[in-house]
């Protein structure tokens, strides 16, 4: 009897510490479904696109659908659309870090404009009505005092042919279509936007484009997305030592059709790695002010602290 008892209890605790085991096994992490968009936000991925497999998308509607219906695990937006995401998916998505500063820049064909102010009384064509780079210009022009004529083009073909052709001598530009126009004319770049916004909003940065990963697979796949955020620093890291080497990579996944213009373009594009409380505070005050001057820019309220990775 008591020789049965002890068997018993023998097999009572292999099977308490069999089911121990089980419970605490850990699931086996998975590979992201990893996303970016042709142009300047896409660029710091680039030496990532064959190991991840990365999907390249023309827009950031088309990303952000893929986040709605579950099939983006990570990919790199625009930070606005990564705001409204946000928003949108009742906070369920996090911004990893941010990995472009501001693209856009005055160009002159006049050799009139060598500061903010020279703008006064100007008229400058752009693109992006209803959108980023109007509220940017606004913002600039309104905290330096300055009063000047913006026409809207529909698209940014649309203000190159206008630039080309001679009927705009002024425009604000982004990257890298700054670069195709400096090919077809005489244009020079006058006002990098990004330095204008520190000196007047020397709290905040200009941060355009990001990284954002969904909740869900961020809390099921932290150790993987920590290893993608090296990976991604240090092709960021390559991008910026290597502008030649990116180039080629930006035409070969279709990021920035040619190479000669990428490696002009990589350098004006701004490409980084900004991640923790310095991306919180510089972001936050970036979407601040898209948030007053549109709120529905960044999806009809600001993220909360929990959009910050590491913040």
């Amino acid at each position: 009897m008591k020789n049965f008892k002890r068997v018993m209890c023998l097999i009572l605790a292999l099977v308490c510490a069999t089911m121990l085991f089980t419970g605490c096994k850990e699931e086996p992490e998975v590979a992201p479904n990893v996303f970016a968009i042709a142009g300047p936000t896409g660029v710091g991925m680039v030496h990532l696109m064959e190991e991840y497999g990365v999907t390249l998308a023309s827009a950031a509607d088309e990303v952000v659908g893929k986040f709605v219906n579950g099939e983006a695990d990570i990919a790199a937006l625009p930070t606005n659309a990564a705001a409204a995401l946000y928003n949108k998916l009742n906070g369920e998505v996090t911004v990893l870090c941010v990995n472009t500063l501001g693209v856009l820049y005055m160009m002159d064909n006049t050799d009139t404009v060598k500061s903010m102010a020279d703008l006064n009384g100007k008229t400058i064509y752009a693109m992006g009505e209803g959108a980023n780079p109007q509220y940017i210009l606004e913002y600039l022009l309104k905290e330096n005092n300055v009063e000047a004529t913006i026409k809207f083009a529909a698209s940014n073909d649309e203000l190159t042919a206008k630039m080309v052709s001679g009927e705009a001598e002024i425009a604000m530009v982004p990257q890298p279509v700054a670069t195709t126009v400096q090919t077809k004319t005489t244009f020079k770049i006058a006002l990098d936007m990004t330095e204008e916004w520190s000196k007047v909003n020397p709290d905040s940065q200009l941060m355009m484009g990001c990284l954002v990963v969904r909740d869900e697979y961020l809390n099921n796949n932290k150790k993987t997305v920590e290893a993608f955020l090296e990976k991604y620093a240090a092709s960021v890291e390559l991008v910026n030592s290597d502008v030649a080497g990116a180039a080629t990579l930006c035409e070969t996944h279709s990021i920035i059709p040619k190479a000669a213009v990428a490696q002009k373009a990589i350098p004006y594009c701004n490409i980084t790695y900004v991640t923790g409380a310095e991306m919180e505070k510089g972001l936050s005050g970036y979407l601040e002010v898209l948030f007053n001057a549109n709120a529905k820019s960044i999806g009809g309220a600001m993220p909360g602290e929990d959009f910050y990775y590491g913040a």
